[in-house]
């Protein structure tokens, strides 16, 4: 594709973040986690505006580029001009939780395998590994409305939300809030290898929990994982410039 460089157009703090969430998509599509072109990452763009950067709709995730992302305003009408179409039905949730929580940087939804085989499963996130405890320190739950493309549902999943990290999506999927892209990456990341090692785990016999002792520990136990994230993430971001260097374009 062919893709006028959006790099002298924007601030320098625009392009990083553009880099960053270009980069975000590219994971995402290497780790399996994406379900065609239909689910969303977004980004908050630094500023009064509120303004945000999301996929071009149409384009597969190992296809996005830094200047391929769209900006829209949060009602998603296009800030700048581009050749590609933006679904307003996947802002939805985006838009809410942005505009709910100024601090969550970075948006991110999942309809994984994994993820929505938890979603759909009474019991939801079991404490049953190590993974999971990253999770339980900061977990929300939003029961199925249907496709959450009505702008009535917006308050009351902000308000399931909340201050949380992670935010289950009952028979739907997974979603991250964090202050970062990078943050928000490290949350799905261990979001995901959650459910998946539970699936898994289920399917082997009798679990074994996490004792009550631990869990009430696990705030402190946790915090480690938090620092941990920039460092993953440049390492990723060299893995990817080995590989295709192209989301930085």
């Amino acid at each position: 594709m062919n893709i006028a460089s959006m790099k002298e157009a924007v601030s320098e703090q625009e392009w990083d973040l553009r880099v960053q969430l270009a980069a975000c998509y590219r994971l995402v599509a290497m780790h399996g986690w994406t379900d065609l072109i239909f689910t969303h990452l977004s980004a908050s763009v630094p500023g009064p505006e509120q303004h945000f950067l999301i996929n071009p709709y149409g384009l597969m995730f190992d296809e996005i580029t830094a200047s391929s992302l769209v900006k829209v305003d949060k009602n998603c009408n296009k800030v700048i001009e581009s050749p590609f179409a933006v679904n307003p039905a996947g802002f939805v949730i985006h838009s809410c939780i942005h505009e709910a929580r100024p601090d969550a940087i970075c948006v991110m939804h999942t309809h994984s395998r994994a993820g929505t085989a938890v979603s759909a499963q009474a019991c939801g996130v079991l404490p049953i590994s190590q993974h999971s405890m990253v999770v339980l320190d900061s977990l929300a739950y939003h029961d199925y409305e249907g496709p959450a493309v009505y702008p009535e549902e917006k308050v009351r999943l902000a308000a399931d939300l909340g201050n949380k990290t992670f935010l289950m999506l009952r028979n739907h999927g997974l979603l991250t809030a964090a202050r970062s892209v990078p943050q928000a990456f490290n949350a799905m990341y261990y979001f995901e290898a959650t459910c998946r090692i539970q699936v898994d785990a289920q399917a082997g016999g009798p679990l074994l929990h996490i004792p009550e002792e631990v869990l009430r520990g696990i705030t402190e136990a946790t915090q480690s994982f938090e620092g941990s994230a920039e460092l993953a993430w440049s390492a990723l971001l060299r893995k990817l410039d080995r590989l295709d260097p192209s989301y930085r374009t």
